[in-house]
């Protein structure tokens, strides 16, 4: 694995992000870091994806779970449809890790299930797990 690290001011007035860029099986993801929801719509999401392909030279976005408001993980909101389109539609792919135990809805079980099955989106535990599922 190699790392390199980038820092982005994201946007005026918005949530600073750091981008870490791995490298792994020829294949590179840019890891994002911040503080607060850097993800609070689908245009935040979608700044996310175009600064990592400007920046750090990769779609392959991996986040913690943490960095995404929880609107997110309410699929009544159809913001997690909403975003996820956006990235199949710019060629990203997104793995999103954290602790998914308090969610007790069986649709978005089901989501993150069958999102799982894919190439494109990932829902995991770790980091690791989430470099792992976008370098195959």
């Amino acid at each position: 694995m190699i790392q390199s690290q980038e820092f982005t001011k994201f946007g005026k007035g918005k949530t600073e992000m750091e981008i870490t860029t791995i490298e792994k099986n020829h294949t590179l993801c840019a890891v994002i870091h911040g503080q607060g929801a850097i993800i609070q719509d689908s245009q935040s999401a979608l700044d996310v994806l175009m600064q990592a392909k400007y920046e750090a030279g990769t779609a392959n976005i991996v986040i913690d779970k943490k960095l995404i408001t929880e609107d997110f993980f309410i699929l009544s909101t159809g913001l997690a449809g909403e975003i996820l389109q956006k990235y199949i539609n710019y060629a990203g792919r997104i793995a999103i890790y954290g602790d998914y135990s308090q969610y007790t809805s069986k649709p978005l079980k089901d989501f993150i299930y069958e999102s799982n099955q894919g190439k494109d989106v990932f829902f995991v535990a770790t980091q690791k797990e989430a470099i792992e599922c976008l370098t195959r």
